[in-house]
């Protein structure tokens, strides 16, 4: 179901931090023209916990209205009360997406047992297949692998799992003992050659905003068994993937974004655009990219 490129989509803004929605239609549209397979709208990489119920809602409706037919949509639904969780997923189920994608809860920590609970909760008050989100580096929270799949076994609609911990070992493990139909999908650009080599089925993607034609050749070309052009391609494009994480995302990513003409370098605060040093670490391998 989540096979290929999921571009988790930045969230446009204009001079006076209002959502540029024609920018975000502009941004979609490319995803659509380069053959990405699905859109996760408010992820982390849009902007999503400065984001309010109603601009919640128009991004999903403005989504929905400009792939529909084309590609999948899933939502971003995570959040540190569970019940709030269930609110959000309420919403997508509203606008007849394709899954959530649902992350751990953050800052009140609670144990791995608690996390079982919490995605059971969820998983009994949405018919929306449901995607886990385990990144430790933001939620300061570690989904093992044998919870995961006691999460997968008890929940029947719990279909997937992002993993950004970054642990190939864990999630070597994780691979080691879920079920086949258990998906696997990496939550980290860099770490989708070895993932998916491991039997992941794809990734979800910050890259992918600003170049999904790229990022889609890597994936066509593993599920082809061609890992010798993988490689090739990784290697032209890793450090890109990496500057896009030198500074919090999605400030690299918008910097790159505005320079492409797709929309403003504005975030929302806390967030801020990325300092001069770092603008120019990513003019000089945009400079790389016109050559290729």
């Amino acid at each position: 179901m989540f096979e290929g490129v999921g571009t988790a989509l930045a969230t446009p803004f204009n001079e006076d931090y209002s959502i540029d929605y024609a920018a975000y239609k502009k941004l979609i549209q490319r995803q659509i023209d380069a053959g990405i397979d699905y859109l996760i709208v408010l992820g982390t990489t849009g902007e999503s916990p400065v984001i309010d119920e109603y601009e919640r809602e128009k991004l999903i409706e403005t989504a929905q209205e400009t792939a529909y037919g084309k590609t999948k949509i899933i939502v971003g639904t995570g959040s540190n009360d569970t019940s709030k969780v269930v609110k959000l997923n309420a919403i997508a189920e509203k606008y007849k997406t394709d899954a959530v994608l649902v992350v751990n809860p953050y800052y009140n920590k609670g144990t791995q047992g608690s996390l079982v609970q919490h995605y059971q909760y969820i998983s009994e008050r949405t018919s929306l297949p449901v995607i886990l989100y385990n990144v430790p580096s933001r939620t300061g929270m570690n989904l093992l692998p044998e919870t995961a799949v006691q999460i997968n076994e008890t929940c029947k609609n719990v279909v997937a799992i992002k993993e950004a911990s970054g642990n190939i070992s864990q999630i070597a493990q994780l691979f080691a003992i879920k079920q086949p139909s258990f998906e696997v999908v990496s939550g980290n650009d860099d770490q989708t050659i070895p993932i998916m080599a491991l039997g992941g089925v794809g990734v979800i993607s910050v890259y992918s905003n600003a170049f999904p034609k790229e990022l889609k050749e890597i994936t066509t070309a593993m599920q082809k068994n061609d890992l010798r052009k993988a490689q090739t391609l990784n290697q032209k494009y890793l450090q890109m993937m990496n500057l896009l994480f030198v500074e919090t995302s999605p400030s690299p990513l918008k910097f790159v974004l505005s320079r492409q003409g797709i929309c403003k370098n504005i975030l929302r605060m806390p967030l801020a655009p990325v300092s001069e040093k770092t603008e120019n670490l990513l003019l000089k391998e945009l400079e790389n990219y016109e050559k290729y």
